[in-house]
């Protein structure tokens, strides 16, 4: 066999591998290598950073792009369900009202094919926290169920002031950086 001939069955070979699924595996296996060295705690530390950094950009790029200062909580709803669509969740809004946005999603962004690292899904709360805390002043993302954790969907609250019902959740809570 040539090397032309290796070439040409190489670029044949029918393997599921592109770009979008080379990164979501590298994402998913460092965040499981981070979970199995560290812990799921000290991974979901690391994970809280980086949501934290994209949800502050996220933030920014939609201000931007709407010409205004601060988001109302309309456009906070919009705005995270059409994230979600842009990178491959399927998250619909279940309610939504002055006191908290919930919402669903069928699809894991990070990938339904292969379990997702639970500390992944603090990247979510992040942006989803910092997003609304920075528009509305204050956040509370509780994530009552994760495909990450096994569930068949996420369903996540994100409670938009200090409620009883805000405070007893369990989540994290986000304020306006100052």
């Amino acid at each position: 066999m040539s090397r032309l001939d290796s070439i040409q069955n190489v670029d044949a070979a029918n393997v599921p591998l592109d770009r979008d699924v080379f990164l979501k595996n590298l994402i998913r296996e460092l965040a499981g290598t981070l979970e199995e060295v560290l812990g799921i705690n000290e991974a979901s530390c690391f994970m809280s950073i980086v949501g934290q950094t994209l949800g502050d950009q996220i933030d920014r790029d939609y201000k931007k792009a709407l010409a205004v200062t601060n988001l109302t909580r309309e456009q906070i709803t919009d705005l995270l369900v059409e994230l979600n669509r842009r990178i491959r969740g399927k998250v619909y809004v279940i309610e939504n009202d002055e006191n908290k946005i919930v919402l669903a999603n069928r699809a894991c962004p990070f990938g339904n094919e292969v379990a997702c690292p639970p500390s992944l899904c603090t990247i979510t709360s992040n942006i989803l926290g910092v997003i609304a805390a920075e528009n509305l002043g204050y956040a509370k993302v509780e994530l009552q169920q994760t495909i990450g954790n096994g569930q068949p969907r996420c369903r996540v609250v994100v409670h938009l002031k200090p409620t009883p019902e805000a405070e007893a959740a369990e989540g994290r809570e986000y304020l306006k950086a100052a």
